[in-house]
């Protein structure tokens, strides 16, 4: 079984980042053999630079500029 995770954030309790990892674990409790692709979304609100962030496998860093 393959299955899609690709939610957004929660807004006030979870990231979509912590979604989408919740999500998986609950579904692989169930279906262990399942092969997820997750993929959290924003829509350009609070949340978006996370989920660019977890897509890209990158990494956040500050800057004075």
């Amino acid at each position: 079984m393959r299955v899609v995770i690709a939610p957004q954030e929660f807004k006030g309790s979870l990231t979509a980042v912590e979604a989408a990892s919740a999500i998986q674990t609950g579904v692989m409790s169930v279906f262990p053999n399942a092969v997820i692709d997750s993929a959290p979304v924003a829509d350009g609100g609070p949340g978006t630079v996370e989920a660019i962030v977890h897509a890209a496998g990158g990494r956040t860093s500050i800057a004075r500029v």
